[in-house]
């Protein structure tokens, strides 16, 4: 008998037999799946769940490696033949190098972003290519008359100086 080729995609399982004239048998994978006499059609894990468990392995040992280099002493370490190591400055120079870029990138970044904002006094901080006007309901419309909610639009800097500049007392 020969064995039938599967492809998975998200919503169909196709079968491809080796012989030329069958045509593809389509079958919905939610239908497999529901059966409870079939067993899964997917074995082993996902890659992402191998690479995830390699990943914080390979982290584990890096770490007591480093810490063992950094902090056991040289004749212990030439005590169990271990005689080539790189020099104990870059077990402080490798992290205190990595935390400056880490600082120096960031102000970088906030400096960036300090160039590229307009001026507070600029009216590009209140007008843009996206700015829109309070638009108008419909004058026809009666007070009692429900409203619709109105379009997204930019409240008025008169009308925001008004409520915050404003002599009246709110509370």
């Amino acid at each position: 008998m020969e064995e039938a080729h599967l492809v998975n995609s998200p919503r169909l399982v196709l079968t491809f037999s080796k012989r030329k004239k069958q045509k593809p048998d389509f079958q919905d994978s939610d239908m497999i799946r529901s059966s409870p006499f079939r067993t899964s059609q997917v074995h082993g894990p996902k890659h992402s769940e191998v690479y995830g468990f390699v990943g914080s392995i390979s982290t584990v040992v890096a770490t007591v490696i480093f810490l063992i280099w950094a902090y056991v002493p040289d004749k212990l370490l030439e005590s169990i033949r271990i005689r080539y190591y790189p020099s104990r400055y870059w077990a402080l120079a490798t992290p205190t190098y990595l935390m400056m870029t880490l600082l120096l990138g960031l102000a970088f970044y906030i400096g960036l972003n300090f160039t590229t904002t307009p001026h507070p006094t600029s009216l590009n901080t209140l007008f843009d290519e996206y700015s829109r006007e309070l638009g108008e309901f419909d004058p026809q419309m009666e007070e009692e008359d429900e409203r619709p909610i109105g379009p997204t639009s930019d409240i008025d800097i008169t009308s925001i100086s008004d409520v915050m500049f404003s002599s009246s007392d709110f509370m």
